[in-house]
Order: C-alpha cells, then sequence, then structure tokens
C-alpha cells in the first residue's frame, strides 16, 4: 500500500514503518554523536534497564539512552498493535526498529507486548530477569494510557481531563479546523477524580515495585524515575487545579512509599518533571496544541529547544547519574527548567494574549507543531519515498 497520513482530530490513524525506523535511527544517531555522554554524569550509569511504557516518546528515549549511549540491557514493556490489513501502531514500527539497531550493535534487548497494568505481564517481566538478565538497576516508568483495569478487582477505570471546582475557559486551537476559539472544560465530579488518580496515579508503578522486590530482582543501588509534566501559569489549569493534577499528587506520594520500600537495597525512586513537548498523550489535551506551537517559536528562538531525546540524555547526565541532581522542594528531578525561565514564559503569555487565527503562522510555529506531530507517526523524514508501494508488515522481532 502507500502509505500517507491519515489524521483526524487529536490523533493519526495509520503509521509508517520506514518513517518510524528513520525517527528511531535520527534518535540513535542523535545519541552516538554525543561523545562520551555516559561519562558526564558522575556516578556510573545503569547497566540493567527495565522501561515500562518503551515504545514511543520519553519512553523510547529512555530506552536508546539506556541501549546506545551507556550499553546496557533493555527489556521494554509495551502495548502495541501488530499491522493486519491496516498500519501497525506507530510504537509496534519504533520497537522493530529498536530491536533490529540493538541487534546490529550486539546489545541485549527484549521486549514483551502486552498490558503493563497486568499481573500477567509483570510475572513474564520477571521470567526474563531470572531466565538470564538478572537484577533491574533502572526502572523507568513511562505510561501514558486513558484506562487502566485493575489487576485484581478486574474493574476498567478511565481518566479525564476536567478542572477541579469550577469551569475552566481557555482559547484552543481546532488542528482540523484550524479554528481558534473559547474552549469550557466542565468540572469533574468526585468519581472522575478518582478515576484518573486509578489509570494515571502512581499506584501501578508501586506494584511493579513490589512484583520486582518481592522476586529479588532490585539490585543494591536500583533507581526508579516516573515521568510527568507540570507546566506554568498557561498549563497549569488543566495540569494542576484539575485531575491530572490529582494524579500527579499521587505520583509523588507513590515516589515517597517506594523509596521507603528500596531503604534495603540503598534504592531511590523518584518523579521527573519533563518539558512539554508533541507527544500522543499532549496531543490530546485541549489547548496543549496552541501553547506547544508558542512554546516551540520562543525557545527555537532562545536556542534551548529539545526533544524527546535531548530531555532524557540531560535527565540521565544531569539528574540519574549526578552527584548533585538539580531537583526542587518535592524531591522531583527537574528537567523543564529551560521551558519556566521567566523570561521564555512571559515571551509565551504575550503571543498567548495576542494570537489569533488571522496571525497564527506569524506568531507561532505552527508549522514545526505540525511537522512534529507528523514525525510521531513516521511521516516527513527525508530520505523516505512517501509515494512507494510497500507492505505495512515488518518483521516481528520482539
Amino acid at each position: 500500500m502507500i502509505i500517507k497520513p491519515k489524521v483526524r482530530g487529536f490523533i493519526c490513524t495509520n503509521a509508517h514503518p520506514q518513517g518510524c525506523a528513520a525517527h528511531v535511527q535520527e534518535q540513535i544517531a542523535y545519541t552516538k554523536a554525543q561523545a562520551g555522554l555516559a561519562a558526564k554524569g558522575d556516578v556510573a550509569g545503569p547497566k540493567n534497564v527495565l522501561v515500562i511504557g518503551c515504545s514511543t516518546g520519553y519512553g523510547l528515549a529512555s530506552r536508546i539512552t539506556a541501549a546506545f549511549a551507556y550499553g546496557a540491557k533493555t527489556l521494554g514493556v509495551c502495548f502495541e498493535k501488530p499491522a493486519s490489513d491496516k498500519t501497525a501502531s506507530p510504537g509496534y514500527y519504533n520497537t522493530s526498529a529498536f530491536h533490529d539497531a540493538a541487534t546490529a550493535e550486539g546489545l541485549f534487548a527484549h521486549t514483551i507486548n502486552g498490558d503493563a497494568f497486568s499481573n500477567d505481564v509483570k510475572g513474564q517481566v520477571i521470567d526474563v530477569l531470572k531466565s538470564g538478565m538478572g537484577k533491574v538497576d533502572l526502572i523507568v516508568y513511562s505510561l501514558a494510557s486513558p484506562r487502566r483495569t485493575d489487576p485484581v478487582t478486574g474493574q476498567v477505570y478511565s481518566s479525564v481531563l476536567k478542572p477541579i471546582g469550577n469551569p475552566y475557559t481557555s482559547k484552543n486551537l481546532n488542528t482540523d479546523t484550524m479554528k481558534i476559539s473559547e474552549i469550557t472544560l466542565e468540572p469533574a465530579t468526585e468519581a472522575e477524580i478518582a478515576n484518573t488518580v486509578k489509570v494515571m496515579g502512581g499506584e501501578d508503578w508501586e506494584l511493579w515495585i513490589d512484583a520486582l522486590k518481592a522476586a529479588g530482582l532490585l539490585a543494591d543501588g536500583v533507581k526508579t524515575v516516573a515521568y510527568t509534566y507540570l507546566g506554568d501559569k498557561l498549563t497549569w489549569p488543566i495540569y494542576g487545579q484539575a485531575t491530572i493534577g490529582k494524579a500527579k499528587e499521587d505520583l509523588d506520594r507513590a515516589a515517597t512509599a517506594i523509596a521507603s520500600k528500596l531503604q534495603d537495597v540503598k534504592g531511590h525512586a523518584n518523579v521527573a518533571v519533563l518539558k512539554a513537548l508533541v507527544t500522543q498523550a499532549s496531543s490530546a489535551i485541549p489547548l496543549m496544541s496552541l501553547y506547544l506551537s508558542i512554546l516551540i517559536k520562543v525557545m527555537k528562538a532562545a536556542g534551548t529547544d529539545e526533544h524527546c531525546i535531548e530531555q532524557i540524555q540531560r535527565l540521565f547526565t544531569e539528574c540519574l547519574y549526578s552527584n548533585n541532581p538539580r531537583m526542587d522542594g518535592a524531591n522531583r528531578y527537574r528537567v523543564d527548567e529551560k521551558e519556566l525561565e521567566p523570561a521564555i514564559q512571559a515571551q509565551v503569555e504575550a503571543i498567548w494574549a495576542e494570537v489569533t487565527e488571522d496571525n497564527l503562522m506569524q506568531t507561532t510555529d505552527y508549522k514545526s507543531y505540525s511537522e512534529d506531530f507528523l514525525k510521531l507517526f513516521g511521516f516527513g523524514f527525508a530520505g523516505v519515498d512517501y509515494d512507494a508501494d510497500i507492505s505495512p508488515q515488518v518483521a516481528t522481532n520482539f
């Protein structure tokens, strides 16, 4: 088939296998170009890494960094769809490309494709570790799912993106119509708040650590990190004073609880706050397409714009494997400091106040936002023939 992007709302419903492979290779090439990256941290890097949510975005960048900067063995967990009469999901193509690259470099890589929330997948991970990979010294928790099935009760919980207490009205860009209008989000019910915490909070992260500890598979000095975003004035009403904010509070709770459980192996558990980026998850959140279009323009002009791979490599060298990590008062690693610089946020707020449909292309960098969005699905890479008639199938190597 000839594969062209099919965009509907905040999602692209197909993906390009060769384009996704190019995206993975681009990140690997960037990693390799950072000569001596593993030596930039002043603490020894990881050797055995588990990435829960390994196939896209920050999770994929974490796996690439662990493998191609530190030579670590990596075990990944994802929930991706293989090709049928339609294309596979982008994460499936990404993971296949990662395995090809790891094999070519002689790096150990194993991936389990299944529901990370389930006890079955946790058991499969434990079996792989026991069969030879060994104890893990870094566990990255990078899941972004709209729903979760409780592994004990079987109840399915769905998350919502709503404010708490009062309705919230904001500018919003409809990327289908390119219209900017006000959008009002009604406040969440108590049940919706609780359900969102069940899906996006720290309960499952804690269950993973409990299972690995019970199996004796945590190395001395093990580190575990969960990823989050907080933002500033413009995004706080939807990320902070909202259902997601309550889930983030629970993530902080879980980090403290996990850290206590890791004391006997001298381990560490932290939340890492990363910058706003164009990801499949962020594209679904109201106001973020407009905010990101502005932010990209401002940060590019300042020379501080970063993508997933740059963010994660700074997390490793400046936080995870540093004797002087950059942390906030809540014991979180901070890699969002460039986004939150007062001068950057002041410029973003000024543009936000004046942006309209008529001046969108002049006041923002929507072009780069759109390009970054399509790249998530393998579209827009130089050297890929998007007019070629190709098979959507790729080798099942994981």
